[in-house]
């Protein structure tokens, strides 16, 4: 009687044994679902960072257009040139218009100088932001 007693107390053991085990498990898996949740997150965070970066390269893309058609000008420009010298007006008027058509060329020169500048500018400073948030943890 007494052998039989003991085996059934010893197997009790082994089953609390194996409960105390289940429930370490536990806050293991919700340990796991944390960090998950957290790693979702920074991946919403990058898509927004993209998404800025897309909208940035547009604007720039705008610029260039204008760019563009300043230079379309000054070719117009030249060619209106190339017309009065093929038709001879007297000397005085062809001086003027030279004048003020290289006045013209010029203004144009300094606009487009300054709308790189301002380009590259721009470049630089979301060059410095991208490494800046990559530098972010």
């Amino acid at each position: 009687m007494t052998l039989s007693n003991t085996s059934s107390s010893s197997s009790s053991n082994s089953s609390s044994s194996s409960r105390s085990s289940s429930s370490s498990r536990r806050p293991l898996q919700l340990l796991q679902q944390q960090q998950q949740q957290q790693q979702q997150h920074q991946q919403q965070q990058q898509q927004q960072q993209q998404h800025q970066q897309q909208q940035q390269q547009q604007q720039q893309h705008q610029h260039q257009q204008h760019q563009q058609h300043q230079q379309h000008q000054q070719q117009q420009q030249q060619q209106q040139q190339q017309q009065q010298q093929q038709q001879p007006p007297p000397k005085q008027q062809q001086q003027q218009q030279q004048k003020e058509q290289h006045q013209q060329q010029q203004q144009q020169q300094k606009e487009q100088q300054q709308q790189q500048q301002q380009q590259q500018k721009e470049q630089q400073q979301q060059q410095q932001q991208q490494q800046q948030q990559q530098q972010t943890p």
